[in-house]
């Protein structure tokens, strides 16, 4: 009788079925099995928050599959990915297949047949090992990610419909990502209080006995910095200092003061993390954290590289630890010594570094599985985007094990013959490459200051006079805080303990697909809804919002994970206070809203200026002479469009992967991300259940173009609606739903479906632009 081995991935199963052979089953889960419903809390707050997990539904299918496999084997081994949630996954399979033994009997935990096994990187060597060294599944850390889950939802929950009554409907807020949109709202009026100063500077070309000639800046003048951005001052600050300055210069004569010159090692950076993979992955290829992370995944659980099959390249990708394997360090040096030479290797092994977590620190740094594959050798298999990370990755991995650089520093002083004026300028030159050789790191803009005067300088001797061939003054001013790319806030949440590997790419989308967050010109930029609940937020909920108070909980989760920490203790201490505070603005915030943002278009029905306005599905153009014009527009701005199609959380039914929006003929639908290698697709749901059969209502469009909202079972079951059913309860007799539409004089209502129900409510903003009602 086989073995079975059970993972969550289907790629997955199939690099672990090829290693395996043919006296394993591996089946596959397709990510969780079970999850809090969606249409309720699920969590019983007066019993001590015990979760009511449920059946993820279309799930029941793979639930008996995974059950009929394990009535057939004598032993089974849980191998989702080695983490908190891959914990999690195993657990919830356990429980559903315990009932499952041929016998009748519920299979124990005591490792007679249901094993927990993990490896950082899916190898023959790695797979086969954890085979033969099985453990069980850690209840520690499944109570670490059930606590997670629970005061997600607990805030999401519960916040959501305060938002709903005191800002606008469709709102929702979460306990991490509301912190992350803090931070790029701080960053916006942080930048909007700015007061740039202006400053000038003076810079000269000089030549002496050898060419070429240089150019270096003014340093000092009188024993005074001429520019100070550490104190943020500055010697010339007006264009008359300037050019007064530049005028006593013009008639001094100069000579090199000193020539300075020092060696300097640039250590190699450390292999990559999640963090830093997603931060280097944003600089070089442009690459959101959401496709990092999706990407990553594909090249850890496997790529067909053709006869050989599915073969996992990079290990596991959601890691805070720059440990690396033994073995792993040993491949890296032969290959080192045997491309670039030993003076390319360091004199000692690098020594591995452990994270400040000491959780996460089971798990191993990003790095190529195997160094006989190089990303040339593998290229003709992988997709564009697949190569390129899979490049980033090994190039980082191959250069932390080289050698330092050497860099010599030549630095000229250069000053006049009255000792008063001082002149600076450097001029690197690499003696050795080292790791250099293979790769440099990116840089992020802020970063960068204004650049010192750089260059390759002549041979020249100390004492020596100068001549000046020229000299000029140059305006600046200073530049506010940059706002944050996606690169830059994944290194401010590492910073700050905010999130953990897993949800960095998480809490980035999340905050730009509810509106709260836009992109313009690859920076971060909040919208005045994000301002406007984020200020909100702030305001009710200090706790909450407080960086140092996320951080904490962070702490606590490690802590429940290491055993220091009983789950439900730290969900009590969250919520009390977060209770309190939520009641109390219930009771007490008044209604809260936008702004309306003049514009330039003029209503085509009256004259009047049109504004923009938010509405129930995020911003549209409305006359400004409402109530007695109701003329609106959707609106599209061109900072909004998107040539990407969009990445959801939804996984394929056929291999997994995460699943994008993108539109047909027949409408919009959701489609694999692996497209064209997997073909996979789903109809995009509403949420609400058909109220004949209980299957899915799903958007369609009509043979002439129309879109129309049907039930997933259509054509068996005949339901249909020319109105979009909305997931909201009617006040009034109950209905599970009700339908958006628009009115005689054009404003968009909800009505009830049921026709003995009168229930209707506009949606309709209304005319004044006030931000706050008593």
């Amino acid at each position: 009788m086989k073995s079975l081995v059970i993972v969550e991935s289907p790629a997955k199963a199939k690099t672990i079925n090829k290693i395996l052979g043919k006296e394993f089953s591996v089946k596959a889960s397709i990510g969780h099995i079970r999850d809090l419903p969606e249409k309720e809390l699920g969590v019983e707050e007066d019993k001590g928050f015990q979760p009511k997990y449920i059946i993820i539904p279309g799930k029941e299918k793979i639930i008996k599959e995974l059950k009929k496999a394990a009535k057939n084997a004598d032993v089974i081994y849980l191998a989702p990915d080695p983490d908190r949630e891959g914990e999690a996954i195993a657990w919830h399979i356990a429980e559903v297949i315990k009932d499952s033994d041929k016998k009748g009997k519920k299979m124990s935990d005591d490792g007679k047949k249901l094993y927990r096994i993990t490896f950082n990187e899916i190898t023959e060597k790695a797979v086969r090992d954890a085979i033969k060294n099985p453990g069980y599944i850690d209840m520690r850390k499944v109570y670490a990610q059930q606590a997670r889950r629970i005061l997600d939802r607990l805030v999401g929950y519960k916040l959501s419909p305060l938002l709903w009554r005191k800002v606008r409907r469709g709102l929702s807020a979460g306990r991490v990502q509301s912190v992350a949109l803090r931070l790029v709202v701080e960053r916006e009026k942080e930048i909007q209080a700015f007061k740039p100063v202006k400053y000038w500077s003076i810079s000269a070309e000089f030549l002496g006995d050898e060419p070429p000639q240089f150019r270096a800046r003014l340093f000092k003048f009188k024993d005074k910095y001429i520019i100070n951005r550490d104190k943020g001052e500055f010697y010339l600050r007006t264009e008359e200092d300037a050019k007064a300055l530049l005028e006593t210069l013009k008639e001094r004569e100069f000579y090199l003061a000193s020539v300075q010159k020092k060696l300097r090692k640039r250590n190699p950076p450390a292999p990559f993390i999640t963090s830093t993979l997603q931060q280097e992955a944003s600089r070089k290829l442009r690459f959101t954290p959401k496709k990092t992370m999706m990407i990553a995944q594909q090249l850890y659980e496997g790529v067909e590289l053709g006869d050989e099959g599915s073969v996992g390249l990079i290990t596991y990708m959601r890691t805070d630890s720059t440990r690396v394997a033994e073995e792993a360090v040993e491949a890296a040096r032969a290959y080192i010594l045997d491309r670039y030479g030993k003076e390319y290797l360091p004199g000692k092994k690098k020594s591995t570094k452990k994270t400040k977590t000491k959780i996460q620190d089971a798990h191993e740094a990003i790095r190529p599985t195997y160094m006989d594959r190089p990303p040339e050798s593998v290229k003709k298999f992988l997709t564009r985007d697949q190569y390129n990370l899979y490049r980033l990755i090994w190039q980082r991995f191959v250069a932390s094990q080289m050698a330092p650089a050497k860099i010599e520093q030549t630095t000229f002083i250069i000053k006049d013959k009255q000792e008063e004026a001082e002149f600076r300028v450097s001029g690197d030159v690499v003696k050795f490459k080292g790791f250099m050789a293979v790769y440099t790191e990116g840089k992020d803009a802020e970063d960068t200051e204004e650049p010192e005067m750089e260059g390759l300088l002549p041979p020249l001797k100390e004492g020596i006079d100068l001549e000046l061939k020229s000299i000029e003054y140059t305006e600046h001013q200073t530049q506010p805080p940059p706002r944050y790319s996606e690169a830059t806030l994944v290194k401010a949440l590492e910073e700050k303990g905010i999130g953990r590997p897993s949800t960095y790419a998480t809490i980035l989308s999340t905050i730009q697909e509810r509106k709260y967050v836009k992109k313009k010109d690859g920076r971060l930029v909040p919208t005045e809804l994000g301002m406007l609940v984020s200020d909100l937020l702030v305001e009710r909920f200090p706790e909450l919002m407080d960086v140092r108070f996320t951080a904490r909980m962070e702490d606590e989760l490690d802590k429940i994970e290491g055993g220091e920490l009983e789950w439900v203790e730290v969900v009590n201490d969250f919520y009390i206070p977060f209770k309190r505070d939520l009641e109390e603005a219930m009771d007490t915030l008044g209604k809260v809203r936008p702004k309306d943002e003049p514009t330039d278009i003029v209503c085509e029905l009256c004259g009047q200026p049109m504004v923009k306005r938010w509405g129930r599905h995020g911003r549209f153009l409305a006359c400004s002479g409402y109530p007695k014009c109701k003329n609106t527009k959707p609106l599209k701005e061109e900072e909004e469009k998107s040539t990407e199609p969009q990445l959801t959380e939804e996984k394929c039914p056929e291999c997994g992967s995460p699943m994008v929006i993108r539109t047909s003929r027949y409408g919009r639908f959701l489609a694999c991300s692996k497209y064209p290698d997997c073909k996979g697709t789903k109809p995009l749901g509403t949420g609400v259940s058909c109220p004949l059969d209980g299957g899915e209502i799903i958007e369609r469009k009509s043979k002439k173009g129309k879109v129309f909202w049907s039930c997933s079972n259509w054509p068996d079951c005949k339901f249909a609606s020319w109105y979009k059913p909305v997931p909201e309860k009617c006040p009034e007799c109950g209905s599970e739903y009700l339908l958006q539409k628009r009115d005689r004089q054009g404003n968009t209502v909800l009505q009830c479906p049921e026709k003995d129900c009168k229930f209707k409510k506009t949606l309709q903003p209304e005319p004044q632009a006030a931000t706050k009602e008593a």
